[in-house]
């Protein structure tokens, strides 16, 4: 775990030393926002489900946050309960967010944005490969605005992306058992 530790710590410590700059300090908070609290991510599942062909797929968005945050959020924040980096190696004067007040394993920014993504891309290719580009924008935001280390948003980044095709499974499951019951009846 040292070893982890010591490379996130040198990592964000490259970001906070050579990549600051006014352009990013303006951008960086404005691209955060976009996943917080869920927003992009719970708005385009609100818009998929508005649309009678692309439904299901806003159901998978919206159910998939739900399980981001049971996950990340209600299970394993407390029960890793890893401090942020502004809290345990201050570097910076001022964070350029208001400060997070969960714990910061695994990042719920990115977990969403990758399980929406998925869902989008397996959805189409097209906007999900812009979807992919926008969560990875929104992890290395964290890094950033130094609310998380490289590897919680590794970590968010690869659970977001397994919940997002879990959930692709489920729903597909759960059609296919439908369309057999619907069969099955009907050859009575």
């Amino acid at each position: 775990m040292n070893i982890i530790q010591s490379i996130d710590n040198t990592i964000l410590q490259f970001i906070q030393l050579h990549m600051r700059n006014t352009i990013l300090d303006i951008a960086m908070p404005l691209i955060t926002s976009l996943g917080n609290k869920l927003t992009i991510w719970s708005i385009a599942g609100l818009i998929l489900i508005a649309s009678n062909k692309y439904r299901k797929y806003g159901y998978m968005i919206i159910f998939s946050l739900l399980l981001c945050l049971i996950v990340g959020n209600f299970s394993l924040k407390p029960l890793v309960a890893r401090a942020r980096p502004f809290d345990a190696r201050p570097i910076l004067d001022v964070l350029l967010i208001s400060p997070p007040k969960d714990f910061s394993f695994p990042s719920g920014h990115t977990m969403s944005s990758f399980a929406s993504a998925v869902i989008i891309y397996y959805m189409n290719r097209k906007a999900g490969i812009y979807a992919l580009i926008l969560g990875t924008l929104i992890g290395f935001s964290r890094l950033y605005l130094y609310v998380h280390y490289p590897s919680d948003v590794f970590a968010g980044a690869i659970i977001g992306g397994l919940i997002g095709g879990s959930t692709i499974f489920i729903f597909n499951e759960i059609k296919k058992k439908n369309i057999n019951k619907y069969h099955f009846k009907k050859e009575k």
